[in-house]
């Protein structure tokens, strides 16, 4: 890829079917990645072990095909970016482990307690599921990535990267490097349709309140149209519009301009005028992506050849910084894999 200015990462989850939040926190952003630097991006199925439940063994290798599709759909590059399946870079774990020696069970506790974590959670919860961000954090660092990319809710892991990179460097020496969290200008935090106070997710209790990547046309209307507004609040953005201010944040995301100018164009019109123009748009930036999305999910060996072939990349420069960990740390067989 030659001299680049700025080396970027992030990574995605293999489980549920991804949303319109996903899109515009993480997914338009590496598209975007291309064409500023050099981008890593990871399928984190080793992640989703934690709390994944498949039905059959091949499920989960199933949906991290219906996510590397929808990637490709959406304009990733293979020869413009690097992407892989994390299962397929030891290097991942292995520098969890190293880390997971100088961070403290204190750092992990106060990172579970700021996601609302209770006690009770804490104490039930897997080892996977209590030092999972140390895995996280040697995702990034791995490649001692100049960014992540991604929602409000990666600051909390950045952090974390930052101490483990504080901690190792003041024990063995300047090795490892702390990225900076990128968030989008818009849509880094879009909202549950039926329930406003609440992220959009899979896991939400209504169907409705989220839009799939893949929904078609009529699926995305109807759920806008039932979005929760609030009756006294004009097209504006405000602490006491939830529902509105949400519609606001997507439309600004999938046109891809400032809310601003989003609250002035409509300023005076009704909910349902707005809601109809909101459907119109998500369906504009949605409808492509879909098209694409069948073609590519139906080649299983062209996503497992894009798949290999990233992993071969990006163990070219994990390698080399796990050959630098090792030797600072005085472990045997420091050396570029």
């Amino acid at each position: 890829m030659g001299v680049v200015a700025v080396r970027i990462f992030s990574g995605i989850q293999p489980t549920g079917q991804k949303h319109l939040g996903n899109y515009t926190s993480a997914v338009s952003q590496y598209v975007a990645g291309q064409d500023r630097g050099e981008a890593i991006y990871c399928i984190v199925d080793l992640l989703a072990t934690t709390t994944y439940r498949p039905a059959s063994p091949g499920r989960l290798r199933a949906q991290l095909y219906d996510v590397a599709a929808t990637l490709l759909a959406a304009g990733l590059d293979p020869e413009r970016c690097v992407l892989f399946r994390q299962s397929d870079v030891p290097e991942h774990t292995e520098l969890s482990w190293i880390l997971s020696s100088v961070t403290a069970i204190s750092d992990l506790n106060g990172m579970h307690k700021s996601k609302g974590k209770s006690t009770d959670d804490r104490k039930s919860a897997t080892i996977g599921q209590f030092i999972y961000p140390m895995l996280v954090a040697a995702d990034a660092l791995a490649y001692r990535a100049d960014e992540v990319l991604g929602g409000s809710d990666q600051l909390h892991h950045v952090e974390l990267m930052g101490t483990a990179v504080e901690r190792f460097n003041s024990r063995y020496g300047d090795t490892l490097v702390a990225p900076e969290v990128c968030f989008p200008s818009a849509g880094a935090e879009i909202m549950d349709l039926r329930s406003p106070g609440r992220k959009m997710s899979t896991t939400g209790d209504s169907e409705l309140g989220t839009i799939h990547i893949l929904d078609g046309p009529d699926e995305i209307a109807e759920k806008i149209r039932g979005a929760v507004t609030d009756p006294d609040c004009e097209v504006e953005r405000g602490a006491g519009c939830p529902g509105v201010a949400n519609l606001v944040e997507i439309m600004s995301a999938v046109r891809g301009v400032d809310a601003d100018q989003v609250t002035s164009e409509f300023k005076g019109q009704d909910h349902p005028a707005f809601k109809e123009a909101v459907a119109e748009a998500v369906t504009a930036r949605l409808a492509p992506l879909r098209e694409r999305f069948h073609a590519i999910r139906d080649d299983e060996q062209r996503l497992e050849d894009v798949l290999v072939d990233g992993a071969g990349r990006a163990r070219a420069i994990a390698g080399q910084t796990l050959a630098e960990v090792r030797e600072a740390v005085g472990l045997s067989g420091a050396r570029a894999r």
